[in-house]
C-alpha cells in the first residue's frame, strides 16, 4: 500500500507522527507533499497535491490535515474523482470507506488527540467500500 500524505502548519507535529506511526509500524510507503516545518504556508498546496496523486493512481489513499480539516478537505474535493472526508471520530471514518468509498481522509489537527488521529487513520485504511446501494449513490456525485 502507498499513501500520499499531506498537511499544512497547523497539522505538522501530528503528520509527523501519523507518518512514522505508518511507516515503521505498518510498513506503508508515503508520498510526503509537505509541509515539512511548522512555518505558516498554505493548506490548497499540499492539499491539491495529495488529490492529484490519489486521481493519478499514484497511491491507494490520501491522508491531509490541517487546523480545522475544513480548507484542506474543501481543497481535495475540487478534484473530480476525489471523495475527501472530513473525519473527528472512528465510526466517521469507517462510514467514510464502507459507504461513500473515500479515498481521501481529512483531520482536524487542532481537535483530535495523535491517539485519535492513529486510530481513524487505521480505521479508514481497513475499512473496504460496501458498494451496492452505495455505489449508486457514488454515481450522482460527479455533475
Amino acid at each position: 500500500m502507498r499513501i500520499s500524505i499531506g498537511c499544512d502548519h497547523a497539522a505538522f507535529e501530528l503528520k509527523e507522527k501519523v507518518k512514522q506511526y505508518l511507516s515503521t509500524k505498518k510498513g506503508i510507503e508515503l508520498n510526503d507533499w509537505g509541509c515539512y516545518s511548522e512555518e505558516r504556508c498554505d493548506y490548497p498546496d499540499f492539499g491539491h497535491a495529495v488529490a492529484e496523486d490519489v486521481n493519478n493512481q499514484k497511491c491507494d489513499f490520501g491522508i491531509l490535515m490541517c487546523g480545522s480539516g475544513n480548507g484542506i478537505n474543501m481543497t481535495a474535493n475540487k478534484h473530480e474523482g476525489i471523495r475527501s472526508a472530513l473525519c473527528w471520530e472512528t465510526e466517521i471514518a469507517k462510514l467514510a470507506r464502507s459507504h461513500n468509498d473515500a479515498n481521501i481522509i481529512a483531520i482536524p489537527a487542532r481537535f483530535v488527540s495523535e491517539e485519535l488521529a492513529l486510530e481513524m487513520v487505521d480505521a479508514f485504511l481497513e475499512t473496504t467500500f460496501e458498494g451496492g446501494r452505495h455505489q449508486n449513490r457514488i454515481n450522482k456525485i460527479p455533475c
